[in-house]
C-alpha cells in the first residue's frame, strides 16, 4: 500500500513540474544588428541558444525565410533539418551589408547566469559561413553590451523590454 502511494505521488510530481515548464518567466529583448559593409545577397543570420553543453537548444531568431537556404547554414542545419519545427512567427527578411535590423527575441530568465550563450550565425549566397559571428555568454552584465561580429555582423546589441 505504501509504495501504491509514493508511486501516484511520483506520478502526480513529474505530471505537475512538466505541465508549468510554459510558466518560467521570459524577458523579450529588442535585438539590433548593424551589418559590416559587404557587396552581396543579404545575409542569413541564425541567433540560436546554447546550453551549457555547447549545445543548440533553441532556435529565437531566424533572419532569412527561404528554407532553400537553410543548409548552407551547416551547423545549425545539423540541429535544425532533423527536427524541422515550425519557424513563424521568428523569420524575417535577410539584412544587406551596411544595413540595421531590429527583431524581438524571447529568452527565458532561467538561461541568464546558468552557462547558456547566445550565437548569431551568419552566411551569404556564395560566400562564407560564419559559425561564431558572435557569441556570448548570457549574464546580467553580458547581455546588455554591444557585441562586435567577425564576419558579416559589425554588432550585436540586446536592449530588454519593459
Amino acid at each position: 500500500m505504501l509504495k501504491r502511494r509514493v508511486l501516484i505521488i511520483g506520478f502526480i510530481s513529474i505530471f505537475v513540474l512538466t505541465s508549468f515548464k510554459g510558466l518560467i518567466p521570459a524577458q523579450k529583448y529588442k535585438c539590433m544588428l548593424q551589418m559590416n559593409s559587404y557587396e552581396g545577397e543579404g545575409a542569413y543570420v541564425i541567433v540560436s541558444l546554447i546550453n551549457p553543453s555547447n549545445q543548440y537548444e533553441k532556435t529565437l531568431y531566424v533572419l532569412g525565410k527561404d528554407e532553400d537556404w537553410y543548409s548552407d547554414i551547416p551547423n545549425w542545419w545539423n540541429y535544425y533539418g532533423k527536427k524541422r519545427y515550425d519557424l513563424d512567427g521568428i523569420t524575417g527578411a535577410t539584412l544587406s551589408g551596411n544595413k540595421t535590423g531590429v527583431n524581438i527575441i524571447e529568452i527565458d530568465d532561467s538561461n541568464i547566469n546558468s552557462g547558456y550563450k547566445i550565437r548569431f550565425e551568419t552566411a551569404v549566397e556564395d560566400e562564407e559561413y560564419h559559425k561564431m559571428d558572435v557569441e556570448f555568454e548570457l549574464t546580467t552584465t553580458s547581455i546588455s553590451s554591444k557585441k562586435v561580429g567577425s564576419g558579416y555582423i559589425n554588432y550585436v546589441r540586446l536592449i530588454p523590454i519593459n
